[in-house]
Protein backbone atom coordinates (compact mmCIF):
# COMPACT_ATOMS: atom_id res chain seq x y z
CA UNK A 1 0.00 0.00 0.00
CA UNK A 2 2.77 2.40 1.20
CA UNK A 3 5.38 0.96 -1.62
CA UNK A 4 5.16 3.48 -3.86
CA UNK A 5 6.66 6.04 -0.74
CA UNK A 6 10.34 3.63 -0.75
CA UNK A 7 10.45 2.95 -4.72
CA UNK A 8 9.67 5.63 -7.73
CA UNK A 9 6.77 4.40 -8.81
CA UNK A 10 6.57 3.53 -12.52
CA UNK A 11 4.94 5.20 -15.24
CA UNK A 12 1.80 3.48 -16.84
CA UNK A 13 3.02 1.79 -19.70
CA UNK A 14 0.34 2.20 -21.79
CA UNK A 15 -1.09 5.91 -21.87
CA UNK A 16 -3.77 7.81 -22.95
CA UNK A 17 -3.56 9.79 -26.53
CA UNK A 18 -2.79 13.18 -25.61
CA UNK A 19 -0.14 12.13 -22.83
CA UNK A 20 1.26 9.47 -24.96
CA UNK A 21 1.11 12.53 -27.39
CA UNK A 22 3.18 14.90 -25.40
CA UNK A 23 5.76 12.11 -23.80
CA UNK A 24 6.49 10.17 -28.03
CA UNK A 25 9.40 12.85 -28.43
CA UNK A 26 11.50 12.10 -25.65
CA UNK A 27 13.44 8.85 -24.25
CA UNK A 28 11.67 6.57 -21.28
CA UNK A 29 14.00 8.24 -18.60
CA UNK A 30 12.64 12.06 -19.54
CA UNK A 31 8.72 10.43 -20.00
CA UNK A 32 7.59 10.73 -16.09
CA UNK A 33 9.20 14.40 -16.18
CA UNK A 34 7.21 15.76 -19.57
CA UNK A 35 4.25 13.99 -18.19
CA UNK A 36 3.83 16.24 -15.12
CA UNK A 37 5.23 19.22 -16.69
CA UNK A 38 2.99 20.04 -19.25
CA UNK A 39 -0.01 20.41 -17.32
CA UNK A 40 0.30 24.44 -16.13
CA UNK A 41 0.68 25.06 -19.99
CA UNK A 42 -2.36 22.85 -21.03
CA UNK A 43 -4.72 24.30 -17.91
CA UNK A 44 -4.03 28.01 -19.34
CA UNK A 45 -6.27 27.63 -21.98
CA UNK A 46 -9.30 26.96 -19.79
CA UNK A 47 -11.14 29.79 -19.19
CA UNK A 48 -14.27 30.45 -17.01
CA UNK A 49 -13.83 26.34 -16.69
CA UNK A 50 -15.38 25.01 -13.06
CA UNK A 51 -14.62 21.87 -10.98
CA UNK A 52 -16.44 20.98 -8.16
CA UNK A 53 -13.78 19.41 -5.34
CA UNK A 54 -15.06 16.50 -2.93
CA UNK A 55 -14.92 19.11 -0.35
CA UNK A 56 -17.57 20.91 -2.53
CA UNK A 57 -15.49 23.82 -3.48
CA UNK A 58 -15.41 25.26 -6.61
CA UNK A 59 -12.08 25.26 -8.31
CA UNK A 60 -10.69 26.43 -11.32
CA UNK A 61 -7.37 24.46 -12.83
CA UNK A 62 -4.72 26.24 -10.63
CA UNK A 63 -1.46 24.01 -11.83
CA UNK A 64 1.81 24.74 -10.88
CA UNK A 65 5.04 22.44 -11.61
CA UNK A 66 8.45 22.20 -10.14
CA UNK A 67 10.97 19.97 -11.65
CA UNK A 68 14.28 18.98 -9.74
CA UNK A 69 16.71 16.94 -10.80
CA UNK A 70 20.50 16.36 -11.27
CA UNK A 71 22.48 19.01 -12.95
CA UNK A 72 23.05 17.80 -16.80
CA UNK A 73 20.05 15.16 -16.78
CA UNK A 74 17.90 16.74 -19.40
CA UNK A 75 15.43 19.26 -17.65
CA UNK A 76 15.30 21.35 -20.60
CA UNK A 77 13.20 18.32 -22.34
CA UNK A 78 10.35 19.55 -21.27
CA UNK A 79 10.47 23.08 -22.63
CA UNK A 80 9.85 22.12 -26.03
CA UNK A 81 6.28 20.35 -25.45
CA UNK A 82 5.51 23.17 -23.51
CA UNK A 83 6.15 25.61 -26.09
CA UNK A 84 3.76 23.55 -28.35
CA UNK A 85 0.99 23.10 -26.10
CA UNK A 86 1.57 27.52 -25.41
CA UNK A 87 1.90 28.72 -29.55
CA UNK A 88 -1.35 29.57 -29.72
CA UNK A 89 -1.14 31.68 -26.98
CA UNK A 90 1.81 33.03 -27.37
CA UNK A 91 0.78 34.45 -31.10
CA UNK A 92 -2.17 36.33 -29.48
CA UNK A 93 0.49 37.76 -27.35
CA UNK A 94 2.66 39.03 -29.53
CA UNK A 95 -0.20 40.48 -31.32
CA UNK A 96 -1.33 42.70 -28.01
CA UNK A 97 2.41 43.19 -27.03
CA UNK A 98 3.26 45.34 -30.20
CA UNK A 99 -0.44 47.01 -29.92
CA UNK A 100 0.51 47.91 -25.89
CA UNK A 101 4.37 48.85 -27.64
CA UNK A 102 3.06 51.32 -29.67
CA UNK A 103 0.35 53.15 -27.41
CA UNK A 104 3.42 53.13 -25.06
CA UNK A 105 5.61 54.49 -27.96
CA UNK A 106 3.23 57.51 -28.55
CA UNK A 107 3.07 58.56 -24.87
CA UNK A 108 6.36 58.80 -25.16
CA UNK A 109 5.84 61.66 -27.82
CA UNK A 110 3.47 63.12 -26.00
CA UNK A 111 0.28 62.00 -27.86
CA UNK A 112 -2.20 61.45 -25.68
CA UNK A 113 -4.22 58.23 -26.21
CA UNK A 114 -6.13 55.80 -24.31
CA UNK A 115 -4.55 52.55 -23.56
CA UNK A 116 -5.83 49.77 -25.75
CA UNK A 117 -8.50 47.43 -24.71
CA UNK A 118 -8.31 44.08 -25.01
CA UNK A 119 -4.47 43.88 -24.03
CA UNK A 120 -4.74 40.05 -22.90
CA UNK A 121 -1.25 38.84 -22.36
CA UNK A 122 -0.88 35.54 -20.67
CA UNK A 123 2.93 34.05 -20.91
CA UNK A 124 4.80 36.41 -18.62
CA UNK A 125 8.83 37.33 -18.60
CA UNK A 126 9.90 35.86 -15.40
CA UNK A 127 11.40 39.92 -14.70
CA UNK A 128 7.49 41.79 -13.39
CA UNK A 129 7.41 44.33 -11.27
CA UNK A 130 3.91 43.84 -8.87
CA UNK A 131 2.23 46.78 -10.68
CA UNK A 132 3.01 44.87 -13.93
CA UNK A 133 1.52 41.91 -12.96
CA UNK A 134 -1.55 43.01 -11.14
CA UNK A 135 -2.40 45.05 -14.35
CA UNK A 136 -1.96 41.82 -16.77
CA UNK A 137 -4.17 39.55 -13.89
CA UNK A 138 -6.46 42.48 -14.32
CA UNK A 139 -6.38 42.51 -18.34
CA UNK A 140 -6.85 38.76 -18.68
CA UNK A 141 -10.54 39.08 -17.59
CA UNK A 142 -10.01 35.72 -15.67
CA UNK A 143 -7.95 34.22 -18.18
CA UNK A 144 -4.50 32.24 -16.63
CA UNK A 145 -1.20 33.96 -16.82
CA UNK A 146 1.49 31.36 -17.28
CA UNK A 147 5.50 31.34 -16.66
CA UNK A 148 8.39 29.12 -17.77
CA UNK A 149 11.32 29.53 -15.71
CA UNK A 150 15.03 27.28 -16.34
CA UNK A 151 15.69 28.20 -13.04
CA UNK A 152 13.66 28.34 -10.03
CA UNK A 153 15.51 31.26 -8.17
CA UNK A 154 13.98 33.10 -11.16
CA UNK A 155 10.14 32.91 -9.34
CA UNK A 156 11.81 35.62 -6.90
CA UNK A 157 11.68 38.49 -9.73
CA UNK A 158 8.37 38.57 -8.98
CA UNK A 159 8.34 41.17 -6.77
CA UNK A 160 5.27 41.26 -4.04
CA UNK A 161 6.58 43.62 -2.02
CA UNK A 162 9.06 46.86 -1.71
CA UNK A 163 11.05 45.25 1.34
CA UNK A 164 11.44 41.81 -0.88
CA UNK A 165 11.36 39.30 -3.75
CA UNK A 166 8.97 36.59 -1.65
CA UNK A 167 7.02 34.96 -4.08
CA UNK A 168 5.21 32.28 -2.04
CA UNK A 169 1.88 34.22 -0.71
CA UNK A 170 1.75 34.83 -4.52
CA UNK A 171 1.88 30.73 -5.07
CA UNK A 172 -0.51 30.04 -2.18
CA UNK A 173 -2.89 32.79 -3.55
CA UNK A 174 -2.83 31.23 -6.95
CA UNK A 175 -3.97 27.60 -5.92
CA UNK A 176 -6.93 28.84 -4.53
CA UNK A 177 -7.58 32.29 -7.16
CA UNK A 178 -7.33 34.36 -4.05
CA UNK A 179 -7.93 38.18 -4.00
CA UNK A 180 -4.73 40.37 -4.67
CA UNK A 181 -4.42 43.44 -5.35
CA UNK A 182 -2.21 47.12 -4.54
CA UNK A 183 -3.79 50.61 -3.72
CA UNK A 184 -1.82 53.43 -4.75
CA UNK A 185 -3.06 57.53 -4.31
CA UNK A 186 -0.76 59.06 -7.49
CA UNK A 187 -3.12 59.74 -10.46
CA UNK A 188 -0.87 57.48 -12.45
CA UNK A 189 -0.46 54.74 -10.57
CA UNK A 190 -2.66 51.29 -10.73
CA UNK A 191 -5.21 50.79 -8.14
CA UNK A 192 -6.68 47.41 -8.50
CA UNK A 193 -7.72 43.89 -6.84
CA UNK A 194 -8.35 40.96 -8.67
CA UNK A 195 -7.44 36.97 -8.84
CA UNK A 196 -5.03 35.12 -9.17
CA UNK A 197 -4.94 32.55 -12.16
CA UNK A 198 -0.87 32.09 -12.17
CA UNK A 199 0.32 28.68 -13.69
CA UNK A 200 3.93 28.48 -13.85
CA UNK A 201 6.69 25.71 -14.56
CA UNK A 202 10.26 25.73 -12.67
CA UNK A 203 13.10 23.62 -12.52
CA UNK A 204 16.50 23.35 -10.45
CA UNK A 205 18.58 21.27 -9.04
CA UNK A 206 17.80 19.54 -5.53
CA UNK A 207 20.04 20.93 -3.24
CA UNK A 208 19.25 24.46 -4.85
CA UNK A 209 15.36 23.09 -5.00
CA UNK A 210 15.29 22.23 -1.21
CA UNK A 211 17.01 25.17 -0.47
CA UNK A 212 14.50 27.53 -2.06
CA UNK A 213 11.88 26.19 -0.61
CA UNK A 214 13.32 25.57 3.06
CA UNK A 215 11.42 28.28 4.67
CA UNK A 216 7.90 27.50 3.33
CA UNK A 217 7.75 24.02 4.09
CA UNK A 218 5.01 24.75 6.73
CA UNK A 219 2.99 27.45 5.26
CA UNK A 220 1.19 24.84 2.88
CA UNK A 221 3.65 26.82 -0.50
CA UNK A 222 5.09 23.53 -0.81
CA UNK A 223 2.19 21.38 -0.71
CA UNK A 224 0.43 23.84 -3.61
CA UNK A 225 3.24 22.95 -5.89
CA UNK A 226 3.23 19.41 -8.41
CA UNK A 227 6.56 18.08 -8.15
CA UNK A 228 8.67 15.89 -10.71
CA UNK A 229 12.22 14.42 -11.48
CA UNK A 230 14.45 12.49 -13.56
CA UNK A 231 16.61 9.45 -12.40
CA UNK A 232 19.49 9.52 -14.75
CA UNK A 233 20.24 6.22 -16.53
CA UNK A 234 23.67 4.45 -15.07
CA UNK A 235 25.18 4.03 -18.56
CA UNK A 236 25.33 7.93 -18.66
CA UNK A 237 23.81 8.12 -22.29
CA UNK A 238 23.26 11.26 -23.21
CA UNK A 239 19.23 11.90 -24.15
CA UNK A 240 18.26 12.32 -27.45
CA UNK A 241 15.20 14.55 -28.00
CA UNK A 242 12.63 14.18 -30.56
CA UNK A 243 11.87 17.10 -33.47
CA UNK A 244 8.38 18.79 -32.54
CA UNK A 245 6.92 19.36 -35.96
CA UNK A 246 3.90 20.26 -38.27
CA UNK A 247 2.72 16.71 -38.00
CA UNK A 248 3.02 17.10 -33.90
CA UNK A 249 1.27 20.26 -33.95
CA UNK A 250 -1.73 19.26 -36.29
CA UNK A 251 -2.03 15.90 -33.67
CA UNK A 252 -2.34 18.40 -30.57
CA UNK A 253 -4.37 20.86 -31.96
CA UNK A 254 -7.82 18.91 -31.37
CA UNK A 255 -6.82 19.03 -27.63
CA UNK A 256 -6.20 22.68 -27.19
CA UNK A 257 -9.21 23.34 -29.11
CA UNK A 258 -11.70 21.38 -26.70
CA UNK A 259 -9.25 23.25 -23.62
CA UNK A 260 -10.40 26.53 -25.27
CA UNK A 261 -14.07 25.81 -26.16
CA UNK A 262 -14.72 24.69 -22.52
CA UNK A 263 -16.44 26.79 -20.22
CA UNK A 264 -19.08 27.08 -17.03
CA UNK A 265 -19.56 23.75 -14.40
CA UNK A 266 -17.68 20.68 -15.98
CA UNK A 267 -18.40 17.37 -13.72
CA UNK A 268 -16.85 14.17 -14.35
CA UNK A 269 -18.09 10.98 -11.72
CA UNK A 270 -15.06 8.63 -12.80
CA UNK A 271 -12.76 11.39 -11.61
CA UNK A 272 -14.93 12.02 -8.52
CA UNK A 273 -14.49 8.60 -7.61
CA UNK A 274 -10.84 7.87 -8.24
CA UNK A 275 -10.30 11.71 -6.22
CA UNK A 276 -12.13 9.93 -3.35
CA UNK A 277 -10.30 6.30 -3.56
CA UNK A 278 -6.81 7.95 -3.61
CA UNK A 279 -7.30 9.75 -0.66
CA UNK A 280 -8.87 6.70 1.63
CA UNK A 281 -5.67 4.84 -0.11
CA UNK A 282 -3.98 7.92 1.17
CA UNK A 283 -4.94 8.13 4.97
CA UNK A 284 -4.28 4.05 5.21
CA UNK A 285 -0.94 5.40 3.99
CA UNK A 286 -0.48 8.05 6.65
CA UNK A 287 -1.81 5.80 9.37
CA UNK A 288 0.48 2.96 8.72
CA UNK A 289 3.90 4.91 8.34
CA UNK A 290 2.66 7.38 10.95
CA UNK A 291 4.00 10.18 8.89
CA UNK A 292 2.25 13.37 9.85
CA UNK A 293 4.65 15.27 6.92
CA UNK A 294 2.88 12.46 4.64
CA UNK A 295 -0.41 13.41 5.62
CA UNK A 296 -0.27 16.70 5.25
CA UNK A 297 1.38 16.61 1.70
CA UNK A 298 -1.26 14.30 0.74
CA UNK A 299 -4.54 16.65 1.14
CA UNK A 300 -3.40 18.80 -1.62
CA UNK A 301 -1.41 16.10 -3.82
CA UNK A 302 -5.58 14.45 -3.88
CA UNK A 303 -6.32 17.98 -5.25
CA UNK A 304 -3.60 18.41 -7.72
CA UNK A 305 -4.15 14.92 -9.52
CA UNK A 306 -8.22 15.89 -9.51
CA UNK A 307 -7.40 19.13 -11.19
CA UNK A 308 -5.19 17.24 -13.69
CA UNK A 309 -7.69 14.23 -14.12
CA UNK A 310 -10.31 16.85 -15.04
CA UNK A 311 -7.99 19.03 -17.55
CA UNK A 312 -7.16 15.29 -19.15
CA UNK A 313 -11.25 14.95 -19.24
CA UNK A 314 -11.40 17.95 -20.90
CA UNK A 315 -9.03 17.82 -23.29
CA UNK A 316 -9.40 13.83 -24.41
CA UNK A 317 -13.26 14.58 -24.59
CA UNK A 318 -13.97 11.81 -22.09
CA UNK A 319 -12.53 9.71 -19.41
CA UNK A 320 -10.51 5.86 -20.10
CA UNK A 321 -8.99 3.56 -18.27
CA UNK A 322 -5.68 4.65 -19.31
CA UNK A 323 -6.74 8.42 -17.65
CA UNK A 324 -7.33 6.28 -14.29
CA UNK A 325 -4.10 4.63 -14.71
CA UNK A 326 -2.07 8.12 -15.46
CA UNK A 327 -4.11 9.98 -12.66
CA UNK A 328 -3.01 7.29 -9.62
CA UNK A 329 0.68 7.17 -11.01
CA UNK A 330 0.56 11.26 -11.13
CA UNK A 331 -0.14 11.63 -7.45
CA UNK A 332 2.00 8.68 -6.14
CA UNK A 333 5.02 9.95 -8.48
CA UNK A 334 3.87 13.81 -6.87
CA UNK A 335 3.92 12.66 -2.92
CA UNK A 336 7.03 10.25 -3.56
CA UNK A 337 9.07 13.25 -4.88
CA UNK A 338 8.14 15.68 -2.01
CA UNK A 339 8.74 12.66 0.73
CA UNK A 340 12.72 11.97 -0.69
CA UNK A 341 13.29 15.92 -1.27
CA UNK A 342 11.60 17.65 1.58
CA UNK A 343 9.90 15.07 3.63
CA UNK A 344 12.38 14.68 6.26
CA UNK A 345 13.02 18.26 7.07
CA UNK A 346 9.23 18.84 6.86
CA UNK A 347 8.49 16.54 9.40
CA UNK A 348 11.84 17.94 11.65
CA UNK A 349 10.07 21.48 11.40
CA UNK A 350 6.20 20.11 12.13
CA UNK A 351 7.92 18.27 15.30
CA UNK A 352 10.00 21.01 16.49
CA UNK A 353 7.78 22.07 19.42
CA UNK A 354 7.85 18.63 20.91
CA UNK A 355 11.46 17.59 19.95
CA UNK A 356 10.04 14.27 17.95
CA UNK A 357 12.82 12.29 16.00
CA UNK A 358 11.96 12.38 12.22
CA UNK A 359 11.97 9.35 10.24
CA UNK A 360 11.64 8.62 6.20
CA UNK A 361 8.30 7.68 5.50
CA UNK A 362 7.94 3.74 6.07
CA UNK A 363 4.73 1.09 6.44
CA UNK A 364 5.22 0.27 10.31
CA UNK A 365 2.35 -2.31 9.81
CA UNK A 366 4.56 -4.04 7.23
CA UNK A 367 7.42 -4.80 9.64
CA UNK A 368 5.25 -6.72 11.95
CA UNK A 369 4.06 -10.14 11.16
CA UNK A 370 0.06 -10.83 11.05
CA UNK A 371 -0.27 -11.00 14.41
CA UNK A 372 2.04 -9.10 17.10
CA UNK A 373 1.70 -8.23 20.12
CA UNK A 374 1.50 -3.75 21.57
CA UNK A 375 5.50 -4.88 23.26
CA UNK A 376 6.77 -5.84 19.40
CA UNK A 377 4.65 -2.71 18.52
CA UNK A 378 6.84 -0.83 21.09
CA UNK A 379 10.21 -1.97 20.37
CA UNK A 380 9.46 -1.39 16.46
CA UNK A 381 9.04 2.32 17.57
CA UNK A 382 11.87 2.60 19.83
CA UNK A 383 13.73 1.04 16.92
CA UNK A 384 12.78 3.66 14.75
CA UNK A 385 13.81 6.79 17.20
CA UNK A 386 9.69 7.24 18.03
CA UNK A 387 8.38 7.22 21.87
CA UNK A 388 7.60 3.81 22.99
CA UNK A 389 3.88 4.83 23.52
CA UNK A 390 2.17 3.62 20.46
CA UNK A 391 -1.58 4.22 21.84
CA UNK A 392 -2.50 6.39 18.99
CA UNK A 393 -0.78 4.60 16.39
CA UNK A 394 -2.85 1.36 16.91
CA UNK A 395 -5.88 3.18 17.90
CA UNK A 396 -5.71 4.46 13.87
CA UNK A 397 -4.80 1.32 12.76
CA UNK A 398 -7.78 -0.20 14.12
CA UNK A 399 -9.92 2.80 13.11
CA UNK A 400 -9.25 2.94 9.83
CA UNK A 401 -10.20 -1.38 9.54
CA UNK A 402 -6.20 -2.15 9.02
CA UNK A 403 -5.73 -4.62 12.10
CA UNK A 404 -7.93 -6.09 14.68
CA UNK A 405 -7.44 -6.88 18.49
CA UNK A 406 -7.60 -10.67 19.34
CA UNK A 407 -8.73 -13.04 21.82
CA UNK A 408 -5.54 -12.61 23.41
CA UNK A 409 -4.85 -9.24 25.87
CA UNK A 410 -2.67 -6.69 24.32
CA UNK A 411 -2.08 -9.00 21.13
CA UNK A 412 -3.83 -7.79 17.33
CA UNK A 413 -3.89 -9.14 14.17
CA UNK A 414 -3.89 -7.57 10.80
CA UNK A 415 -6.99 -7.38 9.27
CA UNK A 416 -7.65 -9.10 5.49
CA UNK A 417 -8.75 -5.76 4.13
CA UNK A 418 -5.01 -4.74 4.89
CA UNK A 419 -3.97 -7.97 4.03
CA UNK A 420 -5.85 -7.89 0.79
CA UNK A 421 -4.78 -4.32 -0.18
CA UNK A 422 -1.26 -4.83 0.82
CA UNK A 423 -0.93 -8.12 -1.17
CA UNK A 424 -2.17 -6.19 -4.36
CA UNK A 425 0.10 -3.50 -3.86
Amino acid sequence: MSSFLESEPRMPEKLTPLMALLTCRVPRVLKPAVAHAVFPALAAHLHGAKFRYLDNVEREATLMCCLLAPMSSGKSAVNKPIERILADIDERDRVNRRREQDWKDLQRMGIPSPRPADLIIQHLCSDMTNPAFVQRLRDAEGRFLYSCMDELELLSQLKTSARGQQVSQIIRLAFDCGEYGQERIGMESLTAQTRVRWNWNASSTIGSGQRFFKKDLVNGTLSRINFCTITPTVDDEMPVIGSYDAEFDAALKPYIDRLNAASGQIECPEAEALARQLMEENNDVSALCASEAFRTLSYRANVIAYLKAMVLYVAEGGWSAEAEAFIRWSEQYDLWCKMRFFGEELQRQMNKENGAVCMGPKNLLEELPDSFSRQEVVALRQSRGMSANPKDMIHAWIRRGLIKRTDVEDCFAKTDYYLSKHSAA
